[in-house]
């Protein structure tokens, strides 16, 4: 980078009045400037400029509804208006709209229409993708200012998935599957903070009975992955159950935090010096180090190595039930 360079880009910075944002905006226009002289070919350089516009365009939406919490909703693009699923997809929204909740759709037909007929408009963002056989976003998504449009797919994921404090999945094909991994893989890894993911078929459905029987019996039986890690999904046929399942992990857990180890759990109500004792004797490798303890924020903290977040998953249920 240049002298000139950086002469332009704090020149630029100076209106910015929150030190922890000009130095992100620093980053950002730093690795611009440097972008010149390398290697990276001019159409790789458009795929970064696209998807630094469509992430940046998402955030945007979505932080003018920061206060609100956000049911992420996949699944098929050809559910017919006349199935059950469709019927199910539009209940499950409208029911946690009314709770106060916003939908986050894909803002196709399909699973995605029903979910937003089912929110309402004033309750539903759009991230529709440009596809040349889906055009446009289906006409329950206030197009002018709750709807962002993506040329990419894992943009869209991102925009999806990031903001999203709930998951709920319909059957689907390979976007859907595609959608149903990259969850559990954020969760897994910790790439995203808990949260409930509730996945939905019709009463006497087999979609995913069949799918968590190829889990269970091809990739933990392979030792691709612990039990454990496929267990942070939960399956129901019953929209209530569903809506449940949701309203019980944020009964009592409000959020989580990790530094340096330690984790931090924020709760409403945290455990009495009784269900302390009990946590650090079923969860002993939270009990390590300094120890399960209540801190001044009333908050639960415990040892966190950052891999075991499916334990942490068994953990949050615990403390719900206080």
């Amino acid at each position: 980078m240049t002298g000139a360079h950086e002469r332009a880009i704090n020149q630029l910075l100076e209106s910015f009045d929150d030190p922890a944002r000009r130095d992100v905006v620093r980053e950002m226009l730093e690795s611009v400037a440097n972008v010149g002289p390398s290697a990276a070919s001019t159409n790789d350089l458009e795929v970064a400029a696209t998807a630094l516009n469509e992430i940046l365009d998402a955030a945007e939406l979505f932080g003018r509804f920061e206060s609100r919490r956000k049911l992420a909703v996949f699944g098929s693009a050809r559910t017919a208006v006349d199935s059950p699923l469709y019927a199910m997809a539009q209940e499950f929204s409208r029911a946690m709209a009314a709770r106060g909740w916003m939908t986050v759709s894909g803002a196709g037909p399909g699973i995605m229409e029903a979910s937003a007929k089912g929110a309402g408009l004033e309750n539903t963002l759009g991230v529709n993708i440009d596809l040349p056989f889906e055009q446009g976003a289906n006409p329950y998504i206030d197009v002018e200012s709750r709807l962002v449009a993506m040329k990419y797919f894992f943009t869209r994921k991102v925009a999806m998935t990031r903001p999203s404090n709930a998951f709920v999945i319909f059957p689907g094909g390979l976007g859907t599957m595609d959608e149903v991994f990259e969850v559990l893989t954020l969760l897994h890894t910790g790439k995203t903070t808990p949260a409930p993911v509730v996945l939905m078929d019709v009463p006497g459905g087999t979609f995913w009975q069949r799918w968590r029987a190829f889990l269970d019996d091809e990739v933990v039986a392979g030792n691709y992955v612990d039990a454990d890690g496929v267990n942070l999904t939960r399956t129901f046929s019953n929209v209530a159950d569903g809506v449940e399942e949701i309203e019980r992990f944020y009964s009592n857990y409000q959020g989580f935090a990790l530094a340096d180890y330690r984790a931090t759990l924020r709760l409403h109500r945290p455990p009495t010096t009784e269900q302390l004792a009990a946590l650090g004797r079923r969860f002993p490798a939270f009990d390590e180090g300094a120890g399960m303890r209540v801190n001044n924020e009333q908050s639960l903290e415990f040892d966190f190595d950052g891999r075991r977040y499916a334990s942490l998953r068994q953990l949050i249920d615990v403390v719900n039930t206080y």
